[in-house]
């Protein structure tokens, strides 16, 4: 294990903002460095103008704002001076990085798709002036990055095109698993989702993700309509993340799977790991990620990923997935038919390819690698 003796300010999110996978990254690193002896300390703006009002209204936004560029720099240049670096955690804060020139300084970069958008690179998700005003200061935040840590190489490859840094500022250091996923025995498993159903389980394709347009949760439910036609008294569909919106809703009652498909918000990681470790498979057809944790949080329980043929999900998911073009609904269908139709001896290998595929990714392994970038930006 690599040492680094001196102290490290991880700078976090603004809790109202609700960045769930970005707040679980923070706790990662500051769990992570803590099991290694290391000073640590995570700071973040905190909610003093932004809670005077409820979070749903366009006004807290803004109260928000001044909370994060008003209040916070004054809070860090203030803070700076008890610690030898300054880890920012996620890119979309890069924006402070004007406040510490001086300060031996690190930013993960998760993605590149906020940018892309801005610059109508990506047509599937367009986006308002103001929102282009955003991601060109969060650009030019990461312009003046002393080091930026990416989290695969497809994330590398955009920052390499899209920033002005030069190649020995940019380093990849993947993700780890931020939860102890494993394989849960058939029984436990099936328990844990019974309760969280409030009824028996049947055969089911898992997605787990949000609403947002990469997630390509549209393409979900399109391409199970399509298993359907193949196989109709197939295996459920299990959506876990944010409640679907209307459009995503009128969709499913067109294709008339409402009672094929299950909703579920609000699950913990051990009814996830009962999930990934009793679903047929997980689907994932993303049109975009920056690297794709339920990838290897399933991969780690044994669960079959069938994921969409392009970077960073063919290097997640590694020899161990399956890959399918996420706009041909027809033929990923036929992909999850067949899968279902392998032999019980394919199905245990797979299994197993899965598991060694996300021992890949521990957090351990991720912890290493940041303290290597911390010693090498400390020693100048």
């Amino acid at each position: 294990m690599p040492e680094f003796t001196g102290k490290v300010l991880l700078l976090g999110n603004y809790a109202p903002d609700q960045q769930e996978s970005m707040q679980r990254f923070a706790q990662m690193l500051l769990g992570g460095l803590m099991a290694c002896g290391v000073q640590v300390e995570l700071i973040r703006p905190e909610p003093k103008f932004g809670r005077l009002m409820s979070r749903n209204t366009g006004a807290a936004k803004w109260l928000g704002y001044f909370d994060k560029f008003l209040i916070f720099p004054r809070t860090l240049t203030r803070r700076l001076r008890a610690g030898d670096l300054l880890h920012i955690c996620d890119h979309s804060n890069a924006v402070y990085t004007k406040y510490v020139p001086l300060h031996p300084h690190l930013v993960t970069v998760h993605d590149m798709l906020a940018i892309r958008s801005a610059f109508h690179e990506i047509p599937e998700n367009t986006t308002r002036v103001t929102g282009r005003i955003y991601q060109r200061k969060i650009l030019r935040g990461l312009n003046r990055a002393r080091r930026v840590a990416c989290v695969s190489n497809a994330t590398k490859l955009d920052v390499e095109r899209l920033t002005n840094l030069k190649p020995n500022q940019i380093t990849v250091v993947e993700n780890g698993l931020n939860y102890p996923y494993g394989p849960v025995e058939r029984s436990d498993a099936t328990q844990r989702i019974a309760q969280k159903l409030r009824a028996r389980p049947n055969r089911f394709i898992l997605h787990v993700g949000g609403n947002q347009w990469y997630k390509n949760r549209h393409g979900v439910i399109g391409i199970y309509t399509e298993l359907l036609k193949f196989l109709p008294e197939g295996p459920d569909l299990y959506l876990v993340g944010k409640p679907l919106t209307s459009v995503l809703e009128a969709q499913i009652d067109a294709a008339k799977i409402r009672d094929r498909v299950r909703i579920l918000v609000g699950c913990d990681n051990e009814e996830l790991r009962a999930l990934y470790s009793s679903a047929d498979a997980l689907l994932f057809p993303s049109l975009a990620e920056g690297f794709g944790w339920p990838i290897i949080e399933a991969q780690a329980c044994g669960c079959p990923v069938v994921t969409s043929n392009a970077a960073p999900m063919t290097e997640v998911g590694g020899d161990a997935a399956i890959f399918i073009d996420p706009r041909n609904w027809p033929a990923a269908a036929a992909t999850l038919r067949d899968l279902s139709w392998e032999s019980g001896l394919g199905r245990a290998l797979r299994r197993q390819k899965s598991v060694a595929n996300a021992a890949r990714f521990s957090a351990d392994r991720m912890i290493d690698r940041y303290l290597l970038e911390y010693s090498a930006l400390v020693a100048g």
